[in-house]
């Protein structure tokens, strides 16, 4: 039934031309070719292929610090956190971030095994700045920072005490004029004045002239 058209060749074969049966292959062949493509993007087993000079990108670490206040464990927020990574005697430069509502601040980008300095400034606080070795893929840090501490003195025991000078922008201290005591007047800017000589007729002795 699906027969039609028979066709004799030279051969004396007999060839039938059924055009349900070429659509069927056409329809298999393209199923076949479709999938190829998608399989060779998805493929991850093949490996990547880089020039001679390609150099893979180091491991970096997860650092976390978290800043809280000393006195009642609080967390800071708008804090500035700032990162200064050396490794291998290489300087990577600074960054800086500032502390979230929860007092964090996170980075991604130090590679493993740098040596971090970082510094903690807050409005209100002393300074905080130490040393880390970060050797590990994830470290997380927590901070309490103090309130601003008297100035070291040799002549005034000053550990532990806290800073008289107010946090912020200091007004320069100006010297000013002693008080004049009553009753005293300040002396003029003015020359002294000369004191004027006798005439010579009331050094004489002589009558004044009518």
């Amino acid at each position: 039934m699906l027969l039609r058209n028979p066709l004799r060749t030279h051969s004396g074969r007999i060839f039938v031309f059924c055009p349900i049966a070429l659509a069927l292959c056409m329809v298999a062949l393209f199923l076949s070719l479709a999938p190829l493509p998608a399989r060779a993007q998805d493929d991850t087993t093949t490996p990547e292929k880089h020039g001679r000079k390609y150099k893979a990108p180091p491991d970096t670490t997860h650092i976390e610090v978290t800043v809280l206040k000393d006195f009642n464990k609080k967390p800071i927020m708008n804090a500035a956190v700032v990162f200064h990574s050396v490794k291998d005697g290489r300087d990577e430069g600074n960054l800086e971030m500032k502390t979230d509502p929860d007092g964090k601040a996170a980075i991604d980008v130090i590679p493993t095994g740098s040596k971090v300095t970082i510094q903690v400034i807050a409005d209100g606080f002393a300074t905080f700045a130490q040393d880390y070795q970060i050797n590990e893929a994830s470290r997380q840090i927590v901070i309490s920072l103090l309130r601003p501490r008297a100035q070291v003195s040799a002549y005034i025991d000053t550990n532990g005490k806290p800073a008289e000078l107010k946090p912020g922008v200091q007004e320069p201290i100006r010297p000013t004029k002693p008080a004049t005591p009553s009753g005293l007047s300040a002396p003029s800017s003015t020359a002294p004045a000369t004191t004027s000589t006798p005439s010579s007729s009331s050094t004489s002795g002589a009558a004044p002239h009518p």
